[in-house]
């Protein structure tokens, strides 16, 4: 019989010794970066809790001749009395108005009595009469109408003026909710985001101001006697019921409330304990307040280790002054409770956000008007007064606990920064005038006899600024970035003061630092915190952690490793297909494509019965994925050269062969269908569309004694003032074609292309002269070739400029500190033979485009139809602007709905007045040569020196030979011009 001999199972059992090794060096490989990702994101230190701040208010300082503000208006009456009484006026006794569209109504949405519409234009009037003259708070009772889903705005004035700048622009706050109590979940297991609905109701309001940088109400003086009350509509309608001058009561300091608790023998609640999710807040002030998926830390709740859950709310959204969540919860029996956060500010490191609160629309005490939450990477639980808990009584019943954004102790450092940068600004273009923005560097300009306050405004503003970074150091603890840029300006403005024949020489650092305050200012007024839940408990109750176990952490970072491997983060919302269903590839971003699916969610897939896969997809991947033939049914905002290039090769679909054709296509303008149009057919929708208009500084023309051109003679005419003061005129030149020379050919008749756009139209004599005017902007007027526009708006250095429309939205959210000193209107035009002036510009558009390949098409052209119509564009321009704020306002080509998105009702009359003179630019076979030739020229002329009409009649040359090798390639045929040469036929 044989037998295993020992050298044999030694040598077995050794290398599954070896194999075992092997594995588990495999696994420690796996398991080590896990518990170094889990080291790096939750680190074991963190900085104390939220507190309430007990430093001293630092005092705004201000400039002395800034006689607008509402600083200076208060101390102009600061020795009035604020006489204790309530003086109403009831809405319907209004005194007149000017428009049409104001009503009286009886019983409006369940209110007794009556009360006026007041709709988005026009003005109305109040006559009332004061007995004890004085300063009051002014509150209004209204009821925000259906509108376009924007805060309702209103310019105060009282006898004819408006009595400070603030009062120019008061806003009034819709109420949003989630549309749907529960929270829907997708086919795949992911949370849905909750759609957010207006709640409208009947609401009290104190006229105060909007950005937050005054805690109380607006103070307004009334003389003795009858005084007339203007509220002038801006943007949006609403119903007021009445309006009231009052008193603004301080709220107590929570010793004397404490002092009362005793007092009145209450006693602390027994064994009570109740937790609010935070995502499940009742009402909010904005539709960016909605709740958020965290998978931050496994201690969220609720809380998936691969799918997406809602769990928090507020974040990056819930940081601007004055938006606030309310939440609604049920005290089972009365007695003082504690109210807990769970809340993480990892936004704002050297700074801290801060909160008010009140319940049931009241401040407990005092010191809830300021609640400050300092910078901590991970989550924290906040009991609201530290160690020793701040107690509050509550009766049995229900009770709404209401979170704001306040800007507490930072707003009168905001308010002192903000009147530095208008300074600064200002004595920067003084400066600019006698050295223009090249200086010469080795010259001494004598700045300091020339301008005799400049060296006593450097040091002043030095000490102003300093003043404000100490501030920030000793109520923070620490010297972060958010002051470096303080003291980066503090040195420069000292070492000018000190060396002011360095001045000139620093001119472009100095710009450049005032433009970093203006910055400062954007990123210490936003005050992001999330929050996971809020606890009203008993003080005898323990309070859950905040902070997950190292053994949660290691699960949650293994778990999350492998769902990466399993788990489609690409397709968007529900994916299983009906019977019809279509393919469609977006390819902006994930916030876009979770708005877009969830409207198709919600109206197309219920109404139409095809279901919708949706894709993000690069940009770059629908070329090779069309030639593949792996392409998508329908892609959706690509540009406008793209789809009569897929329709010259076949690989686009005719949309003109369905029968409703003419009625889609009436939803736009003739300009935004011109890119799409080739060959007698349609190749795509147009989704946007947008064209420059005429910004100016309104501030600096007054000063200057100037209004805006209407004409390009006009802007000839200002070009010599502005660059008396070395300010200049911006006109555009990085889109191709260049929308300064479109607007110059079309406004003097000329056209891109002739004989049915088979060749260029750019030697005709109208052109030469168009392409001559536009070099000369810069050879003559020596205008900059590059500038960054919206900065050197901010600055003044560029006080007029012709951009893109979309501009108007990167300065209101961008340029804080000049809001309501700039506007927007038609770009200059040109006077025609019989006296009328031509406003014609260019437009880009982006689209969206059936696949020749589609297998459904009939349900592809139903989805192209939905997606352009006015319903869908304003749902998804309403959804984007609330999930993003201003600065993604949707620029929609369809005509109706533009209309319907949040526009004030002045900026959209001047924004439709310019979109009737919009003209499309049409795309052709090698037409891509005719914006790089035209740059070409250009170029040659304003860097060479050449002649004009030489050098755009060379380039011309290339530019027709590409389109006749291209109209060749396609088969659309050429013929003999006059001179023997090929040209192309029309088709």
């Amino acid at each position: 019989m044989g037998t295993v001999s020992e050298s044999s199972t030694f040598g077995f059992g050794r290398r599954e010794t070896l194999h075992l090794k092997r594995k588990s060096y495999i696994a420690l490989l796996l398991v080590v970066p896990v518990l170094l990702s889990v080291w790096a994101f939750y680190p074991s230190t963190s900085s104390p809790g939220g507190r309430v701040q007990a430093m001293s208010d630092f005092e705004a300082m201000t400039g002395a001749d800034d006689r607008d503000s509402y600083d200076h208006y208060l101390k102009r009456y600061s020795s009035e009395e604020r006489p204790d009484q309530v003086i109403r006026i009831e809405g319907e006794s209004f005194a007149d108005h000017d428009g049409d569209g104001f009503q009286v109504v009886d019983r409006y949405e369940g209110e007794s009595g009556k009360a006026v519409i007041t709709p988005e234009t026009g003005t109305i009037g109040w006559d009332v009469q004061v007995n004890r003259p004085g300063l009051y708070n002014v509150r209004i009772h209204y009821f925000p109408m259906e509108g376009k889903s924007s805060a309702i705005e209103r310019q105060f004035a009282i006898n004819g003026e408006v009595p400070f700048k603030g009062a120019a622009i008061v806003s009034f706050d819709r109420v949003w909710g989630n549309r749907d109590e529960q929270i829907h979940r997708d086919d795949r297991g992911n949370d849905l985001r909750p759609r957010q609905v207006e709640k409208a109701a009947w609401q009290i309001a104190s006229f105060q101001d909007s950005e937050g940088y005054y805690d109380e109400p607006y103070s307004f003086y009334f003389g003795r006697g009858s005084n007339r009350l203007t509220l002038t509509s801006l943007r949006e309608p609403m119903v007021i019921d009445y309006i009231e001058l009052y008193q603004e009561q301080a709220p107590k300091s929570y010793a004397e409330v404490s002092n009362e608790y005793e007092a009145k023998g209450l006693k602390p609640a027994k064994d009570q304990y109740i937790l609010i999710q935070a995502e499940e807040a009742k009402l909010k002030s904005s539709p960016t307040l909605y709740p958020l998926s965290d998978r931050s830390s496994p201690s969220v709740m609720p809380y998936d280790v691969s799918k997406l859950r809602i769990n928090t709310i507020g974040g990056l959204n819930w940081k601007l002054p004055g938006q606030w969540i309310e939440w609604e919860f049920d005290v089972q029996e009365d007695g003082l409770y504690q109210i807990a956060l769970k809340r993480k500010q990892d936004q704002l490191r050297g700074i801290y956000a801060t909160r008010s609160l009140t319940i049931d629309g009241q401040y407990p005490f005092e010191e809830l008007k300021r609640l400050r939450f300092d910078f901590n990477m991970d989550w924290q639980t906040d009991v609201l007064g530290d160690e020793q808990p701040y107690l509050f009584y509550l009766a049995k019943g229900k009770h709404r606990i209401r979170m704001e954004v306040a800007l507490g102790e930072i707003a009168p450092l905001l308010r002192t920064i903000e009147s530095s940068v208008l300074q600064l600004n200002e004595m920067y273009r003084k400066i600019l005038v006698i050295t223009s923005n090249t200086p010469d560097t080795y010259r001494d300009y004598q700045l300091e006899k020339r301008i005799p306050d400049m060296i006593e405004v450097f040091l002043q503003q030095a000490d102003t600024i300093q003043r404000v970074a100490d501030y920030l150091e000793q109520s923070t603890g620490e010297r972060s970035d958010k002051v470096a840029v303080l003291h980066t300006m503090v040195r420069q403005l000292r070492e000018m003061a000190a060396e002011p024949e360095t001045v000139a020489g620093r001119l472009n650092s100095f710009k450049v630092n005032i433009g970093g305050l203006g910055t400062w200012m954007l990123t210490v007024r936003e005050q992001p915190l999330t929050l996971d839940y809020l606890v009203i408990s008993s003080p005898d109750k323990k309070l859950p952690q905040a902070k997950a176990t190292f053994g949660q952490k290691l699960k949650h970072e293994l778990g999350s490793l492998v769902s990466s491997y399993t788990e489609d983060y690409d397709s968007i919302g529900n994916t299983a297909s009906k019977q019809r269903s279509i393919t469609v590839w977006i390819t902006t971003g994930r916030d876009q494509a979770q708005v877009l699916k969830s409207l198709i969610d919600e109206t197309f897939t219920p109404d139409t019965n095809i279901s919708v896969k949706l894709r993000l997809v690069p940009a770059n991947i629908l070329l090779p994925a069309t030639l593949a033939n792996e392409g998508p049914d329908v892609a959706m905002q690509i540009g406008e050269e793209t789809p009569v290039n897929y329709a010259m090769r076949k690989a686009a679909a005719d949309l003109s062969i369905f029968p409703d054709y003419k009625e889609v296509v009436s939803r736009f303008r003739e300009s935004a269908l011109k890119p799409y149009e080739y060959n007698g057919g349609l190749y795509a929708l147009p989704e946007q569309q947008t064209f420059p208009m005429l910004f100016y500084r309104k501030d600096i023309l007054k000063e200057l004694k100037l209004t805006p051109p209407e004409t390009w003679q006009d802007v000839n005419n200002l070009i010599s003032v502005l660059q008396k003061r070395n300010m200049a005129f911006y006109l555009p030149i990085d889109m191709l074609p260049n929308s300064t020379f479109a607007m110059l050919l079309f406004q003097n008749g000329g056209e891109f292309y002739r004989d049915g756009d088979s060749r260029s139209a750019l030697d005709s004599e109208v052109s030469m002269n168009a392409f001559k005017t536009w070099t000369q902007f810069y050879t003559n007027y020596k205008f900059p070739l590059t500038a960054d526009f919206p900065n050197r708006f901010r600055t003044g250095e560029m006080p007029l400029g012709i951009a893109d429309y979309t501009t108007y939205n990167t300065l209101s959210v961008l340029a804080p500190e000049i809001k309501g000193l700039w506007d927007f209107t038609v770009v200059p035009g040109t006077v025609t033979p019989d006296g009328a002036v031509n406003h014609t510009v260019p437009s880009h558009t982006t689209g969206v485009m059936m696949l020749q390949n589609a297998d459904d098409k009939e349900s592809a052209w139903e989805f192209m139809k939905w997606w352009t119509d006015k319903e869908t564009q304003v749902a998804f321009g309403r959804e984007m602007e609330g999930l993003m704020g201003e600065a993604a306002r949707y620029p929609t080509a369809n005509i109706e709905a533009l209309e319907q998105l949040p526009w004030p009702i002045r900026d959209y009359n001047n924004l439709n007045h310019q979109w009737k003179w919009v003209k499309g630019i049409p795309q052709v076979p090698g037409g891509y040569f005719t914006g790089r030739h035209l740059d070409n020229a250009f170029r040659k002329v304003v860097n060479n020196g050449e002649n004009p009409r030489e050098a755009l009649s060379d380039y011309i040359l290339y530019i027709n030979d590409e389109i006749k090798i291209k109209r060749k390639e396609f088969n659309l045929g050429v013929r003999a011009d006059a001179n023997g040469s090929e040209a192309s036929d029309q088709p």
